[in-house]
C-alpha cells in the first residue's frame, strides 16, 4: 500500500521515494492522500504525491468500499453525505465515523481531494483549459474549483498549471491523454489478458498490448484505449464527444482496471496457501479487475451457459441491438445496447432461447449498491464473492482437485482467490467459448 509521510514542522505530506529526509519524530504516516489534507498538510512540489496511485486498502469493511464506489459515481458532486449515508443503509453520523477510521477523512473530504487530484492531473498532463478542466473534474463551477484548488494545493490553477514540467505535458494522436497512476507490481499483461478471454465482441478489442472498447456518455459514443506508459502508470487516450465529467470517465477506467483498491493484503494472506501459494507468487500483480458496465456484465453472466457459448449471443446483440459506430480500429463496430432496446420480442427475433431472452428482458439496472449474485457481485468489487458458476474458475477447480466449498478457506480474499484461479482456468484447452 503507498504510504504517504508528512512532515509536523512544514506542514508537507510526500509520497514514498521523495529527496526530503526530516528528522523521525516530525513524521506523521497517512494511507491515503486525503487524509493527510484533511489533517492539514499540504501537497509536496517535489514529489507531487497526486501523480501516484493511491487507491483504498482492501481490507476496508465492505461497506466503506461500497460507499467509495457511490462517491466514485459522483453521489457527492451535486449531493450530501446524508444522501450517501441513506444509499448504504447507515446514518451519517455512522458514516462519517467509520470513514475517519478506515480512511483517515469524510467522505466529502475524500470527494473533494479526489476532485482537486483530478485536476491537477489535467493541468499538467493536457491543454485543457481551466473551465473545461473544472467542469471535467466535477466542480460545480469555475469559482468553486479556483477555491478548492487554493484550499489543497495553496496555489490557483494558473500557478499550478504553470509550474508543471515540460515532460509532463502528453500529446495524442487525436483524443485526450491522460495518465493513469498504478502501484508497484501492477500486472498489465495479465490483467488484460483476462480482459481478451471476456471481451464483448464489437465492443472491445485487444489488439497488442493496447485495449479498447466503445463507450456510450449521456448517450454519446465515444472510445477509449489504454496502453502501457513506463513504469507506475498505464496510459489512457479518450475519444469523447466532450469532457463535462471526465473524471466519472476516468474512474470508471480505473474500476475496469481494477487499479483502485490495492489488493496487497489479500495477495500476502493468499500467497502463503498451500493450494493457491503456486498460482498467486506465478502472478503477484494480478487484481480483480472491475467492469465498465455492469449491466453489460450482468447480461454476460446470464449467458455463460446458453447453448452456443456466452460469446456467440453477445456478439449477437451487439451487432443485432447496439448502436453502429462507423470507422473504428481493431474490430470495434458497436456501442452495447441500452437496456430499453433488450425487450423480449427483440431477443427472441435473434434466435436467442426463449429463457435466456426471459432473463435478459427482466434484468434491470445493476449498480454498485445492487443486490447481486457472485457471478457479478465478483466483479463490482465484493471482495468475499466467487463466481463459481464462471467456467474459467470450474475448470481450474477440476484441473487441481478442488471444489466451489473450498473457497470458504480463502475468505475474507474469495474474490482474488478466484481471479487466480480463473487466469490459470483461461489457460486450459477448450475453457470458455
Amino acid at each position: 500500500m503507498t504510504t504517504y509521510s508528512a512532515v509536523v514542522t512544514t506542514g508537507i505530506y510526500c509520497r514514498p521515494g521523495c529527496g526530503a529526509k526530516p528528522l523521525a519524530k516530525n513524521n506523521r504516516t497517512f494511507e491515503l492522500a486525503a487524509a493527510a489534507e484533511a489533517a492539514g498538510f499540504r501537497a509536496c512540489l517535489r514529489c507531487r504525491p497526486y501523480r501516484v496511485a493511491g487507491p483504498i486498502g482492501s481490507d476496508a469493511p465492505e461497506l466503506v468500499c461500497r460507499a467509495w464506489q457511490l462517491i466514485i459515481d459522483g453521489v457527492l458532486d451535486h449531493g450530501t453525505e446524508a444522501a450517501l449515508a441513506e444509499r448504504v443503509g447507515l446514518s451519517p453520523r455512522h458514516l462519517r465515523r467509520l470513514f475517519v477510521k478506515h480512511l483517515g477523512a469524510s467522505p466529502d473530504q475524500l470527494a473533494r481531494s479526489r476532485r482537486a487530484h483530478f485536476a491537477r492531473r489535467l493541468l499538467d498532463d493536457t491543454d485543457l483549459t481551466a473551465l473545461d478542466i473544472a467542469f471535467a473534474s466535477g466542480f460545480g463551477s469555475l469559482r468553486q474549483f479556483n477555491r478548492i484548488m487554493r484550499e489543497v494545493f495553496r496555489a490557483s490553477p494558473t500557478e499550478l498549471r504553470a509550474r508543471r514540467r515540460r515532460a509532463d505535458r502528453l500529446v495524442a494522436d487525436g483524443g485526450l491523454a491522460l495518465r493513469l497512476p498504478v502501484l508497484p507490481g501492477y500486472d498489465w499483461d495479465a490483467v488484460r489478458t483476462f480482459l481478451a478471454v471476456r471481451a464483448t465482441p464489437g465492443v472491445e478489442a485487444i489488439e497488442g498490448d493496447t485495449y479498447r472498447r466503445t463507450v456510450t456518455v449521456d448517450g454519446a459514443p465515444g472510445v477509449l484505449e489504454i496502453s502501457p506508459h513506463g513504469e507506475g502508470n498505464l496510459l489512457l487516450r479518450a475519444h469523447l464527444p466532450y469532457w463535462e465529467g471526465l473524471i466519472h470517465v476516468v474512474d470508471q477506467v480505473g474500476r475496469l482496471l481494477g487499479i483502485d483498491t490495492d489488493h496487497s493484503a489479500g495477495i500476502a494472506a493468499l500467497s502463503a496457501d498451500p493450494l493457491l501459494g503456486p498460482l498467486v507468487r506465478k502472478r503477484p500483480g494480478l487484481v480483480v479487475p472491475g467492469v465498465w458496465s455492469p449491466y453489460e456484465l450482468g447480461v454476460r453472466a446470464l449467458l455463460d451457459h446458453a447453448p452456443g457459448g456466452a460469446a456467440r449471443w453477445m456478439a449477437a446483440i451487439v451487432t443485432g441491438l447496439g448502436t453502429p459506430v462507423a470507422g473504428l480500429p481493431g474490430g470495434l463496430t458497436h456501442t452495447f445496447p441500452a437496456l430499453e432496446a433488450m425487450t423480449l420480442a427483440a431477443l427472441t427475433a435473434l434466435g436467442l432461447p426463449e429463457a435466456d431472452a426471459t432473463a435478459i428482458a427482466e434484468l434491470g439496472p445493476i449498480g454498485y449498491g445492487t443486490d447481486v449474485d457472485d457471478q457479478v457481485g465478483f466483479r463490482l468489487g465484493r471482495r468475499e464473492a466467487f463466481p463459481a458458476a464462471d467456467p474459467s474458475l470450474g475448470a481450474a477447480l477440476a484441473d487441481l482437485g478442488l471444489h466451489p466449498s473450498d473457497a470458504g478457506q480463502w475468505r475474507p480474499w474469495s474474490a482474488l482467490a478466484a481471479v487466480h484461479l480463473m487466469a490459470h482456468g483461461d489457460s486450459l484447452p477448450l475453457t470458455r467459448t
